[in-house]
């Protein structure tokens, strides 16, 4: 597995397992944990999920999944903004924990952007990362301009990522944001890059992977890897698609490959307001 280095200097696989929707349906339960200890046996060690992921369902899965395993798992979750306060981040995380039957996060990121102030959630991590809860701090959903002023706050500079929606049909984080992230070393992770499956079904992909020998979601995962500094955290509840998904770790996308899927997916043109999902 290729790896992807934080400005921490710690470095994490460039393929994670997404988690949203995992635990929402009991029939699925015993596949799900099956799929997440498998994904850890092929070194996909990296496992995103949040608070809001089912409103905890998805870290009490993930926490009977990772059961004696813990210290092999880079476990990130996220806070909601309504609970990113002083004092209500702390006691999100403390819940978190005890779903996820750990001790500590890896990495503990804002959701998206809310009412309370950058400044105070900063405050919060902080207090976080010095109580030994969380080892490191980064956001979600934030565009150019939030992360600016982030960046201008008191310990905005150790924010670790920004995790973003990112995918060959969502480009517009190339015209700004990525390049500002690039410039100061830090990591984008790309939720949704098979945009929720939905890019396996795209016709001009189909027949890109048919003629080039790989598979949709090979192609859009091995595509958002292209730069050695983008996070992928695919999401699958099922250990066929999992094996698939990890091994586009090691494709290598040529330079005549990445031009016709330029082509076939245009990059920007010009400014475009961040995307969510």
């Amino acid at each position: 597995m290729r790896t992807v280095e934080f400005p921490s200097g710690v470095r994490v696989p460039a393929i994670g397992q997404g988690t949203w929707h995992m635990g929402d349906d009991p029939s699925m339960r015993a596949e799900e944990i099956a799929t997440i200890r498998l994904g850890l046996d092929l070194g996909a060690t990296l496992i995103d999920t949040a608070e809001m992921y089912g409103e905890g369902a998805a870290e009490t899965l993930i926490g009977e999944a990772v059961e004696g395993r813990r210290d092999e798992v880079f476990l990130v979750s996220k806070v909601y903004p309504h609970n990113a306060s002083r004092r209500g981040a702390v006691a999100a995380c403390e819940r978190s924990l005890g779903r996820l039957r750990t001790d500590r996060l890896d990495l503990y990121l804002l959701h998206w952007r809310g009412a309370i102030p950058l400044e105070e959630t900063l405050e919060a991590f902080t207090r976080l990362r010095k109580s030994g809860k969380i080892r490191h701090f980064g956001v979600s959903n934030l565009d150019s301009e939030d992360m600016q002023e982030l960046w201008s706050a008191p310990g905005g500079r150790d924010v670790q990522t920004d995790q973003v929606l990112y995918n060959l049909t969502r480009r517009g984080v190339e015209w700004d944001l990525l390049p500002w992230l690039r410039e100061r070393r830090i990591p984008a992770m790309a939720y949704s890059p098979i945009e929720q499956g939905r890019l396996v079904r795209n016709p001009k992909l189909v027949d890109f992977a048919r003629r080039h020998g790989m598979t949709p979601g090979q192609v859009a995962l091995a595509w958002a890897l292209r730069g050695g500094d983008v996070i992928a955290i695919p999401k699958s509840s099922h250990r066929d698609r999992l094996k698939e998904n990890i091994a586009a770790a090691d494709i290598e996308l040529s330079a005549s490959e990445l031009a016709e899927l330029d082509r076939l997916f245009p990059p920007p043109a010009g400014p475009v307001s961040l995307e969510m999902l």
